[in-house]
């Protein structure tokens, strides 16, 4: 397990390094860096040109802005390997909007992700697994049909739509009911928030209710429908009815050889789709205005602003490579013929 896991770590960077250089040169040819001094009145002078051209690697890090010496300009590949020597050692660079280091941001913003996108993720794989199996055990049951209903519909429903309904009717209607707020709408705390723990806590799940129901909904739909057909598969199996046939008790049978086996399929589902999930979180936190990573990556393309969107690349890249690690660990757990295989 060692020696795969360290292969697949080996031909992940390989992809995510030509990924990144695919990325770097969309974003770097996208858009001029130095578009918002152009539209300044008065246009500032060639050396304030020159000095942004230098921070942002577009020429030689010798330029002299004043005397205009050394000023020959860098190819996208020259400024990709700058970026990429500054990456290797921790070092996102710095944004042309913020003129601040992109890392500290960075770190900010990722938390506030994490923190829907991990109890999203959750409560979504929680719930699949209760309806997938309730669904397959039941099969063509008034439960079953209903789970598959509501399935359906939150699978067809966009994130957004769904998002602004609960804005409108759950979160307002609830605040209300109980006459004070309870659920906000808007951020993802209060601003200027103080307290002590109980009152921070309530603040931040008031504020995480909404988009994480939203999130878990539309994700949930899909990995039921995975569980349930992988639950029915399992179930028509020969070593179940075996098992049935040695008088074994229907909740081992159930647990210990039908469920531990058709989780399986559903892990390589959610090892891909927890990836997809910050693709959800975009849209779910425009919606309701957190300040994640959502936000720094719109904000980062709008300005054309390289090292921002590589620094959501990278991180996106690398859940995603460790939730695809996961599951491969988590198949040799689920299934004893791939560990001793």
């Amino acid at each position: 397990m060692t020696g795969f896991a360290i292969r697949r770590l080996a031909i992940s960077l390989l992809v995510l390094l030509a990924s990144s250089v695919l990325v770097f040169s969309l974003v770097a040819n996208s858009a001029d860096p130095l578009g918002d001094l152009y539209g300044r009145n008065p246009r500032p002078a060639k050396s304030v040109f020159l000095e942004r051209r230098r921070e942002l690697n577009l020429v030689s890090s010798k330029c002299n802005p004043q005397t205009e010496a050394h000023c020959q300009a860098n190819s996208v590949l020259t400024r990709y390997g700058i970026w990429l020597s500054h990456f290797v050692r921790g070092d996102f660079g710095k944004s042309i909007t913020r003129n601040q280091p992109v890392g500290p941001e960075l770190a900010k913003r990722l938390l506030v992700t994490l923190r829907m996108v991990t109890v999203a993720g959750l409560l979504a794989i929680v719930l699949a697994v209760v309806v997938g199996v309730v669904s397959a055990v039941k099969q063509y049951s008034f439960a079953d049909h209903s789970a598959t209903f509501l399935g359906f519909l939150f699978l067809s429903t966009p994130v957004f739509w769904l998002a602004a309904l609960l804005k409108l009717y759950a979160g307002i209607r609830i605040n209300n009911f109980f006459g004070k707020r309870i659920v906000y709408t808007i951020g993802e705390q209060s601003v200027n928030l103080r307290g002590g723990l109980a009152h921070r806590w309530a603040d931040y799940l008031g504020h995480l209710a909404l988009p994480t129901i939203a999130l878990t909904l539309v994700t949930y739909a899909a990995w039921s429908r995975y569980q349930r057909a992988s639950m029915l598969d399992v179930l028509g199996s020969d070593y179940v009815r075996l098992a049935r046939a040695k008088g074994l008790p229907n909740r081992h049978v159930m647990v210990k050889h039908a469920l531990r086996n058709a989780l399986i399929p559903l892990t390589t589902v959610v090892a891909i789709d927890f990836g997809a999930l910050f693709g959800g979180a975009v849209i779910t936190e425009i919606v309701f205005n957190w300040q994640g990573m959502g936000q720094f990556l719109l904000d980062g393309v709008y300005s054309s602003d390289v090292n921002v969107v590589l620094a959501w690349l990278m991180v996106s890249a690398v859940v995603v490579i460790l939730f695809n690690l996961l599951a491969d660990i988590l198949y040799a757990f689920l299934d004893p013929r791939i560990r001793y295989g």
